[in-house]
């Protein structure tokens, strides 16, 4: 199993732990559509960031399925400097296609935000994989292989240095070691 692999100078790593804790330039939150906060990695974002986060996410009146929008990080403290809060699908409300093609347009897209910051590094959890039900077996392949397939397409032109997906179970980081194993 593996916990690292490398797509030009840029690394993707798979760890254990609290994304809150990730000490990257960001972190991804699995929003959802309304911004306003929720369970599982959403509400610990939100608890850490605090209220100025509501305010921040405000503006945006939402965001649609398969997209992503950037806010200041809030008092989540540094290096920390942003949050991406990325909308993957809940899987029984579309077809299995349609939320292959969502959820990796939800990672796409944080990556895109990721670049034109011109950070170097980003965390992701699991997106779409708790209480929306995607199937975890299924994600981690799509996810990984998404990523990969960005930063080739970005080649040397990258800014991100590191991609972390931290996962916060066990079967959730077991599952995504043997992903990128296979990758």
């Amino acid at each position: 199993m593996a916990d690292e692999y490398m797509v030009g100078k840029t690394k993707l790593k798979i760890q254990h732990g609290d994304i809150v804790q990730a000490g990257t330039d960001a972190i991804v939150n699995a929003a959802n559509s309304s911004l306003a906060g929720g369970g599982g990695v959403d509400g610990a974002i939100h608890d850490a960031a605090g209220r100025e986060l509501y305010e921040l996410t405000r503006p945006f009146g939402g965001c649609p399925t398969g997209s992503a929008v950037i806010t200041t990080a809030g008092l989540i403290p540094l290096p920390t400097r942003y949050i991406i809060h990325a909308v993957g699908p809940i899987y029984d409300e579309y077809s299995g296609a349609e939320s292959e093609r969502l959820l990796a347009s939800a990672y796409l897209k944080s990556l895109e935000l990721a670049e034109k910051k011109q950070l170097k590094s980003v965390a992701f959890p699991s997106i779409s994989t708790g209480i929306y039900g995607y199937p975890i077996q299924r994600a981690a392949p799509l996810v990984l292989r998404t990523v990969k397939e960005y930063l080739e397409k970005k080649g040397d032109s990258a800014t991100l240095e590191l991609v972390l997906f931290m996962m916060y179970g066990e079967r959730a980081l077991e599952t995504y070691r043997n992903a990128l194993a296979k990758l």
